[in-house]
């Protein structure tokens, strides 16, 4: 079992930046590709990027060359850099963690960019 706890939304204009942090208890963390996704009213719930337990990254083409995921196994914690922030960025954004048939999710945290 994993429980996922992220923080560090909250309410931005567009250019700003946000870095939105996801704390892993339970299991063994490094073993957990980690992903971060998002959901905006109305739409479905996408993969933003995720990171391997061996530190491969994946984006969205959407956020390529805004976001950066990286994790520090030793804290349990998997982040989200954003930068340039659009407001089509704005959405609920959820942590996950998963391995095999495993799927491990947070409560989300909202970000909102608004002028």
């Amino acid at each position: 079992q994993v429980q996922l706890v992220e923080s560090g939304g909250g309410l931005v204009q567009p250019g700003e930046s946000l870095r939105l942090s996801c704390a892993a208890s339970g299991s063994t963390f490094s073993i957990y590709t980690m992903g971060w996704y998002r959901q905006a009213p109305g739409k479905q719930r996408e993969l933003v990027a995720h990171i391997t337990s061996g530190g491969s990254t994946n984006y969205a083409g959407s956020v390529k060359g805004r976001f950066t995921i990286s994790r520090d196994n030793a804290k349990k914690t998997v982040y989200l850099q954003m930068n340039s922030l659009k407001v089509e960025d704005t959405a609920v954004y959820y942590c996950n963690a998963h391995r095999m048939v495993s799927d491990y999710w947070g409560q989300g945290t909202q970000v909102t960019v608004s002028s």
